[in-house]
C-alpha cells in the first residue's frame, strides 16, 4: 500500500471514528443536568450543574439569559373564591404578594465560573415613607376645639330680662367652653407687644415674668398675641407648636382671634408628642394645628390654664419612667409647616 493510500485510509477511519461518537448519544448539551455556552474563542463548551443546583434544570437555561425572574402569581384552578375567601389586598401586599402556598420569587445568575446560580429574595413591602423616599403626612394633634357659634354677638331683644330663666323655675343649658372664655377674653387685651407671624423658619415665643398677663376663666395667665398672616396670602396652613423643656414644660393653649380680638376658635387639651432632649437640642413637645386666616382668623392667642398647671408630663427614660412638672413660664418655637 502507497502512502497516499494509507493516509486516505487513516482519515477515513477517523472520520468514521467521530460519526460513531457524534451519533451514539444525546449531546452534552442537551442532557438534563449539564448546560452550554460560548468561551471567548467562540468554542461550545458544556458545563455540568452541580446536583445542589440541577432544580429546576428547564426553567434555569431559560434564566440564565436575563438578569432577573419574577414568577407570576397563578390562582389553583379547583379553587373557588367568595367574599368570604377573597385574599385581602393590603394583607397581600404585606406578604409581598406571594399567596399561601406559592413559590418564593428568585433570580438567576451566572458566578465567576460560568455556573448558573439561583437566589431567592423576599420582596420589599415597605411603603415610600418608610424607606424615606417622601416625607410622612402631617398629623393633626388632637385636641378639643370650641368654635364661636352663629349669633353669639346678637343684640339681646328689647325687655330682656336675664333673671327670667330662674324666676319661672326653668334650667338653662350649662355655659358652653368657648362661652365662658369669650366673656373675660379677648378685646381688652392690649395688642401693642404683639408679634408677627414669621415665615419659613422657626421663631421664638416667649411667655415671661415681664410678659403681659390677664385674668381668664381658667386661671390668671401670662399671654402672648401673634398677628397671623394676612388672609390674601395665604387661606390656610399648618402651624408646628414646640414647648421647649427648661426647668419644666409650658402647655399651651390657644385661641384665635378675629381682627377686633373677638374668639372665633378656641383649642385646648392638646395631645402632643414629647422628643427626648440629646447632645444638639433641647427636649420638647410637639404639636400640629390648623389656622384659618382665611375664615377671619386674624391673632393667635397663647395662654396656658391653672389646670394644666396642676399636672405633670411623664415620659420614658433608659432609666425608667420620668414625671416633667408643668410650668408657667417658657420658651415655645413656632413654624409653618412646608410640604
Amino acid at each position: 500500500m502507497t502512502t497516499a493510500q494509507l493516509r486516505c485510509l487513516t482519515a477515513f477511519m477517523a472520520a468514521m471514528v467521530m460519526m460513531g461518537c457524534q451519533s451514539s448519544g444525546t449531546p452534552a448539551g442537551e442532557r438534563e443536568g449539564y448546560f452550554s455556552w460560548v468561551d471567548e474563542q467562540g468554542r461550545v463548551q458544556y458545563t455540568r450543574i452541580p446536583d445542589a443546583e440541577a432544580r429546576p434544570t428547564s426553567s434555569q437555561a431559560e434564566g440564565a439569559r436575563r438578569t432577573a425572574e419574577r414568577e407570576e402569581p397563578a390562582l389553583e384552578p379547583d379553587e373557588e373564591y367568595t367574599l368570604d375567601s377573597y385574599p385581602d389586598g393590603d394583607e397581600l401586599n404585606k406578604a409581598g404578594n406571594l399567596r399561601p402556598g406559592q413559590r418564593q420569587p428568585y433570580f438567576t445568575w451566572r458566578d465567576a465560573d460560568g455556573n448558573v446560580r439561583v437566589s431567592y429574595f423576599t420582596p420589599d413591602t415597605r411603603s415610600d415613607v418608610e424607606k424615606g423616599l417622601i416625607a410622612a403626612p402631617v398629623e393633626l394633634s388632637p385636641a378639643s376645639v370650641y368654635h364661636r357659634s352663629e349669633g353669639r354677638y346678637a343684640e339681646p331683644v328689647e325687655g330682656y330680662d336675664p333673671d327670667a330663666f330662674a324666676i319661672l323655675g326653668i334650667e338653662q343649658e350649662p355655659e358652653s367652653e368657648f362661652d365662658a372664655f369669650s366673656r373675660q377674653c379677648c378685646d381688652s387685651l392690649p395688642s401693642r407687644s404683639s408679634q408677627t407671624w414669621q415665615g419659613g423658619r422657626e421663631f421664638a415665643v416667649r411667655l415671661e415674668a415681664s410678659s403681659p398677663e390677664n385674668d381668664f376663666d381658667t386661671g390668671r395667665s401670662p399671654f402672648q398675641l401673634i398677628a397671623l398672616p394676612a388672609r390674601s396670602s395665604v387661606a390656610a396652613f399648618v402651624a408646628r407648636i414646640r414647648s421647649y423643656h427648661h426647668n419644666g414644660l409650658v402647655i399651651p393653649s390657644l385661641a384665635f382671634l378675629d381682627e377686633d380680638l373677638r374668639p372665633i376658635r378656641l383649642v385646648t387639651d392638646l395631645v402632643m408628642d414629647y422628643s427626648p432632649e440629646t447632645w444638639r437640642k433641647r427636649g420638647y413637645l410637639e404639636a400640629w394645628v390648623p389656622v384659618f386666616p382665611g375664615q377671619g382668623e386674624h391673632w393667635l392667642l397663647l395662654y396656658t390654664r391653672e389646670q394644666d398647671l396642676q399636672a405633670q408630663t411623664v415620659v420614658e427614660t433608659r432609666q425608667g419612667p420620668k414625671a416633667i412638672p408643668h410650668v408657667r413660664f417658657g420658651e415655645f418655637g413656632i413654624a409653618t409647616f412646608e410640604d
